[in-house]
């Protein structure tokens, strides 16, 4: 290989990492863009995510009041709210970002297939952490709060007696910590049907394949209710519930989408039964297609 082909052949590399470095640099832009904005306004965030404990807590007729343990707590936890507000609010852009990079290499149909899973997979992420945050974190939290134990005083053999009493006095860190979990782990959990899909389009997974080893699902989802939630019956069921049926959902999609792949086989006359031994014609001209498509790239 002479010196000019062994420059022809770096410069396309070279190329893609310029524009990987641009793509990564914007990104890292818009994170801080959004960190900055959010530590900004870090404590109306902080108000709205403790909306579930106040919400338990006036049930009970006891005041909405979180501690700071630490003297440095409150810094911590306005960076905390700063660095999660700012992923989520540049989580858009920066999706853009890597569609702009891989975009390029993609055909057409590549990317009317792959467009909706990057515009689903947000969506999905959001309906998970609404959930967990209007459903589940009420649930939890009621569930915790529900062995605090009023003191009482009494009489006992003459002298005076009193029971402790068990007040919930909670750290500010520990309950937006416990609070960003719960949102997290349900919208990676929702990420579901839209990973089973894109693998199934892809054609890593199939209908039967997710279907023969449902059992085995029904396990990994209790072991997961039993990590992610507290240990409370209703919560962990209301989880397995959601999670289990995210799962059948995915199956359906990804049958779906397989019925549509054979479908457009068929119409291309490139579709043949396990049993049929394929056409040599039909073989002949997918080939001379991929060879023209790989020309066009």
């Amino acid at each position: 290989m002479t010196t000019d082909e062994i420059d022809d052949t770096s410069a396309p590399l070279i190329e893609h990492l310029a524009e990987l470095r641009t793509r990564l640099i914007y990104s890292v832009l818009a994170f801080v863009v959004g960190m900055v904005i959010c530590f900004a306004v870090w404590n109306p965030i902080f108000n709205f995510l403790t909306h579930p404990i106040c919400n338990a807590l006036g049930d009970r007729g006891q005041d909405c009041g979180l501690y700071l343990i630490k003297l440095q707590e409150g810094f911590f936890v306005a960076i905390q709210i700063s660095l999660t507000g700012g992923l989520f609010l540049s989580f858009p852009f920066i999706s853009y970002q890597l569609w702009r990079f891989v975009a390029p290499g993609l055909y057409r149909s590549e990317k009317n297939a792959f467009l909706p899973f990057l515009l689903a997979s947000p969506f999905m992420f959001l309906l998970g952490a609404a959930f967990a945050f209007f459903v589940i974190t009420p649930l939890a939290f009621n569930f915790f709060l529900g062995f605090q134990q009023v003191g009482a005083l009494g009489a006992a053999g003459g002298g005076a007696s009193q029971t402790a009493g068990i007040t919930f006095h909670g750290s500010v860190q520990e309950y937006l910590s416990l609070t960003i979990k719960f949102i997290v782990a349900f919208g990676l959990c929702f990420q579901l049907p839209v990973l089973l899909t894109l693998m199934g389009k892809a054609g890593l997974v199939s209908a039967a394949g997710l279907g023969s080893v449902r059992k085995y699902a029904v396990v990994g989802i209790l072991v997961l209710a039993a990590i992610v939630t507290p240990p409370d019956v209703i919560t962990q069921v209301i989880l397995f519930s959601v999670v289990y049926g995210l799962y059948e959902i995915s199956i359906l999609l990804v049958r779906r989408t397989e019925k549509k792949r054979e479908a457009e086989l068929r119409a291309q006359g490139l579709w043949f039964e396990d049993d049929e031994e394929p056409d040599d014609d039909a073989l002949a001209r997918e080939f001379d297609e991929d060879e023209d498509g790989d020309a066009r790239r």
